[in-house]
């Protein structure tokens, strides 16, 4: 399998780029990076140095890609966080370059916008752009709890007023839709649940709520995600694989005390979980 993964980069840690492109390598993935930004940390730490890459060099790069006569072997695009909507637009471009190559090509957006504890961190017109242009575009999406809300224009507290928005979500286009972080009225302390929806049924996998942190978890699973949903073509079997691989990746995380993601030390998790979290039916 062949992927373009268009994200942030940092040199320092795992998010973006950093953390899914070591985790699809691992699976057997070929994958072709393109840099948004090279940074040396990510900007939680309050303070950092590099470069914000502008809009244009996405589309050089893709376009360098191309000239290798290599796009219609590629299986897939993959995008995450945007600084700005013109690099929105150029992921989208770049998108519709490698349809054109490939028409059998599927596009997964992760729809960056914020999370429960933080609200929306994103530039003015992201969060628009990413509900009218970048879903649609896309055949998996794969926004936390908020974020789904966000792109439902209203909150869900219930199981089944989630599902009600995934729903929403799969009207505009896309055909498997993953809702990380959530937090239902049914799911219990200490608990998070990960739901997951395509053609195939909706199904639900609840893990323990871990207290450690989390930066570059949202952009492994999505990644993790797309790979296997890809693979197998079951938004079930994807769910599984990549909540349980994600969960060992922070558990042992946890042990270790660190404050980034332990993704070279816990890699084996990424193939083997040490832990299997079965999908659960919902919505019947």
């Amino acid at each position: 399998m062949n992927l373009i993964s268009i994200q942030s980069h940092v040199a320092y840690g795992h998010v973006g780029n950093s953390a899914a492109v070591f985790a699809l390598q691992r699976l057997g993935c070929e994958v072709w990076p393109v840099h948004t930004v090279q940074l040396s940390n990510h900007t939680g730490y309050g303070a950092w140095k590099g470069e914000v890459f502008a809009a244009a060099r996405i589309g050089e790069i893709v376009d360098g890609i191309a000239d290798r006569g290599v796009l219609s072997g590629c299986d897939g695009v993959l995008s995450g966080y945007l600084g700005t909507v013109e690099t929105g637009e150029a992921i989208l471009a770049a998108v519709a370059k490698v349809k054109a190559a490939n028409a059998d090509a599927s596009y997964c957006c992760d729809p960056v916008i914020g999370n429960r504890a933080r609200g929306a961190f994103v530039r003015p017109g992201i969060a628009e752009f990413m509900r009218e242009r970048a879903v649609p575009a896309a055949q998996i999406v794969t926004p936390n709890h908020f974020e789904l809300d966000r792109l439902a224009g209203r909150d869900t507290g219930s199981l089944a007023e989630i599902l009600c928005a995934v729903d929403d979500v799969h009207a505009c286009g896309p055909r498997a839709v993953l809702v990380t972080s959530v937090r239902s009225d049914e799911t219990p302390d200490g608990s998070l649940d990960v739901v997951a929806s395509d053609p195939g049924g909706r199904h639900l996998v609840r893990t323990p709520r871990l207290a450690t942190p989390a930066n570059g978890a949202g952009d492994l699973i999505a990644a993790l995600f797309f790979f296997h949903y890809l693979r197998s073509g079951s938004a079930a079997n994807a769910l599984a694989d990549a909540t349980s691989s994600v969960f060992g990746l922070l558990r042992r995380t946890r042990d270790a005390g660190t404050s980034e993601i332990a993704l070279i030390a816990a890699q084996d998790e990424l193939v083997a979980p040490s832990e299997r979290f079965a999908p659960v039916p919902i919505g019947l």
